[in-house]
């Protein structure tokens, strides 16, 4: 079984591609979905972020995010520290989980594959694009939040340049009937591939 990343920046739409994948049956873990879960379940990510960020990490025993997120996006190494706490135990869920499954391949979404050097991880890498006014505008809806914080956010990750160049497939999602054609594609040649190997 083969493990497939797909990454992009804030607001390219990776969501909503890696759903159009699990819509030909592959089966899709979104990493970030998981570790917004395990930080609300797991008392050993509580404890160390609690030890991390003080008391007010937590609030009504629920992750207070937007008081983690205004900590992180001024202190890059706030950031680092709480990635090493929780990316792990994400790790080993994905690990717990991909073996249950039996498809040809899996699908896992992840924002910063290549920021967290986790290329090792992957068989093979998707990058989804989308044009920065329209990731801002689509973020500024889906979040309630301003400008200044999701560029705040595009700051912390690679460009897309940078991230093209280390990708094998690109998919650039701005009509979403000529994304899923590129998913199509995308998809039967993996399937092609890997029952060739």
């Amino acid at each position: 079984m083969k493990i497939v990343g797909i990454t992009g920046g804030i607001g390219s739409g990776k969501t909503t591609v890696a759903k159009m994948f699990q819509d030909f049956g592959v089966p899709l873990y979104i990493a970030d979905d998981k570790a917004k879960l395990l930080m609300n379940t797991s008392e050993v990510i509580k404890k160390e972020l609690i030890a991390l960020f003080g008391e007010e990490a937590y609030l009504n025993n629920q992750l207070n995010r937007s008081f983690l997120a205004s900590k992180i996006f001024e202190d890059a190494n706030l950031l680092k520290e709480m990635n090493a706490i929780v990316h792990p135990r994400v790790g080993e869920d994905f690990i717990r989980w991909q073996a249950a499954q039996t498809s040809a391949y899996v699908l896992k979404e992840a924002a910063i594959i290549f920021e967290n050097n986790l290329t090792s991880q992957y068989d093979y890498i998707i990058t989804v694009v989308a044009d920065l006014d329209k990731r801002i505008a689509r973020v500024m809806q889906r979040d309630h939040t301003t400008e200044d914080k999701i560029m705040a956010i595009v700051n912390n990750q690679l460009t897309d340049d940078e991230k093209v160049k280390k990708s094998d497939f690109v998919i650039t999602n701005h009509d979403l009937d000529q994304t899923k054609e590129q998913v199509r594609i995308i998809h039967q040649y993996l399937i092609k591939t890997i029952a060739k190997n």
